[in-house]
Protein backbone atom coordinates (compact mmCIF):
# COMPACT_ATOMS: atom_id res chain seq x y z
CA UNK A 1 0.00 0.00 0.00
CA UNK A 2 1.42 3.37 -1.04
CA UNK A 3 0.95 6.56 0.94
CA UNK A 4 1.76 10.12 0.02
CA UNK A 5 1.75 13.03 2.45
CA UNK A 6 1.61 16.64 1.30
CA UNK A 7 2.96 18.77 4.12
CA UNK A 8 3.83 22.44 3.91
CA UNK A 9 6.34 24.51 5.82
CA UNK A 10 4.22 27.66 5.77
CA UNK A 11 0.72 28.47 7.01
CA UNK A 12 -0.96 27.08 3.90
CA UNK A 13 -0.14 29.59 1.19
CA UNK A 14 2.45 27.49 -0.60
CA UNK A 15 0.08 25.51 -2.84
CA UNK A 16 -0.70 22.37 -0.83
CA UNK A 17 -4.32 22.53 -1.92
CA UNK A 18 -3.51 22.70 -5.61
CA UNK A 19 -1.15 19.72 -5.39
CA UNK A 20 -3.76 17.78 -3.37
CA UNK A 21 -6.34 18.49 -6.07
CA UNK A 22 -4.04 17.24 -8.81
CA UNK A 23 -2.99 14.08 -6.99
CA UNK A 24 -6.38 13.45 -5.38
CA UNK A 25 -7.95 12.39 -8.65
CA UNK A 26 -5.70 9.31 -8.53
CA UNK A 27 -6.08 8.60 -4.79
CA UNK A 28 -8.38 6.27 -2.89
CA UNK A 29 -8.39 8.60 0.13
CA UNK A 30 -7.68 12.26 0.81
CA UNK A 31 -7.26 12.97 4.51
CA UNK A 32 -7.25 16.38 6.13
CA UNK A 33 -5.25 15.85 9.30
CA UNK A 34 -4.85 19.29 10.88
CA UNK A 35 -6.07 22.87 10.96
CA UNK A 36 -9.46 24.50 11.14
CA UNK A 37 -11.86 26.33 8.90
CA UNK A 38 -10.10 29.69 9.18
CA UNK A 39 -8.61 29.37 5.70
CA UNK A 40 -10.06 28.22 2.42
CA UNK A 41 -9.19 26.53 -0.80
CA UNK A 42 -11.02 27.69 -3.94
CA UNK A 43 -11.57 25.22 -6.75
CA UNK A 44 -13.36 25.77 -10.07
CA UNK A 45 -15.41 22.73 -11.15
CA UNK A 46 -17.50 22.93 -14.34
CA UNK A 47 -17.27 26.74 -14.25
CA UNK A 48 -18.56 26.81 -10.66
CA UNK A 49 -16.52 28.15 -7.75
CA UNK A 50 -16.32 25.79 -4.77
CA UNK A 51 -14.63 26.99 -1.59
CA UNK A 52 -13.53 24.28 0.84
CA UNK A 53 -12.57 25.02 4.44
CA UNK A 54 -12.95 21.73 6.33
CA UNK A 55 -13.92 19.18 3.66
CA UNK A 56 -10.89 17.62 1.92
CA UNK A 57 -10.71 18.34 -1.81
CA UNK A 58 -10.83 14.62 -2.57
CA UNK A 59 -14.61 15.04 -2.35
CA UNK A 60 -14.46 16.39 -5.91
CA UNK A 61 -13.50 12.94 -7.23
CA UNK A 62 -16.19 10.23 -7.24
CA UNK A 63 -13.71 7.43 -6.64
CA UNK A 64 -12.11 9.11 -3.61
CA UNK A 65 -13.08 8.96 0.06
CA UNK A 66 -12.48 12.18 2.00
CA UNK A 67 -11.65 12.01 5.69
CA UNK A 68 -11.66 14.81 8.25
CA UNK A 69 -9.16 13.33 10.72
CA UNK A 70 -8.65 13.82 14.45
CA UNK A 71 -6.13 16.67 14.14
CA UNK A 72 -8.71 18.99 12.58
CA UNK A 73 -10.50 21.62 14.66
CA UNK A 74 -14.03 20.78 13.53
CA UNK A 75 -16.73 23.46 13.59
CA UNK A 76 -20.12 21.76 12.98
CA UNK A 77 -22.06 24.92 12.05
CA UNK A 78 -19.50 25.96 9.44
CA UNK A 79 -19.24 22.36 8.23
CA UNK A 80 -23.00 22.14 7.57
CA UNK A 81 -22.89 25.36 5.52
CA UNK A 82 -19.90 24.08 3.56
CA UNK A 83 -21.45 20.67 2.97
CA UNK A 84 -24.69 22.26 1.75
CA UNK A 85 -22.74 24.36 -0.77
CA UNK A 86 -20.72 21.34 -1.94
CA UNK A 87 -23.86 19.22 -2.35
CA UNK A 88 -25.31 21.87 -4.66
CA UNK A 89 -22.47 21.09 -7.07
CA UNK A 90 -21.26 17.56 -6.32
CA UNK A 91 -23.07 14.43 -5.12
CA UNK A 92 -21.88 13.62 -1.57
CA UNK A 93 -22.96 10.87 0.80
CA UNK A 94 -21.64 9.24 3.96
CA UNK A 95 -19.77 6.58 1.98
CA UNK A 96 -17.45 9.26 0.55
CA UNK A 97 -17.11 11.69 3.48
CA UNK A 98 -15.97 10.56 6.93
CA UNK A 99 -15.33 12.56 10.12
CA UNK A 100 -13.18 11.25 12.94
CA UNK A 101 -14.95 10.89 16.27
CA UNK A 102 -11.74 12.22 17.85
CA UNK A 103 -11.65 15.54 15.98
CA UNK A 104 -11.61 18.57 18.29
CA UNK A 105 -14.97 20.32 18.13
CA UNK A 106 -15.33 24.09 18.43
CA UNK A 107 -18.72 25.74 18.70
CA UNK A 108 -20.07 29.27 18.97
CA UNK A 109 -19.89 28.82 22.75
CA UNK A 110 -16.12 28.39 22.56
CA UNK A 111 -15.79 31.50 20.41
CA UNK A 112 -17.67 33.54 22.99
CA UNK A 113 -15.42 32.50 25.88
CA UNK A 114 -13.02 35.20 27.00
CA UNK A 115 -9.83 34.62 28.92
CA UNK A 116 -9.10 37.07 31.71
CA UNK A 117 -5.50 37.79 32.45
Amino acid sequence: MKSLAIIGAQWGDEGKGKITDLLGQHADYVVRFQGGNNAGHTIIVNDKKIVLHQIPSGILHKSCISIVAHGVVFEPEAFIKELTMVKENIPVDSSRLKISLNASVITSYHKNLRCKS
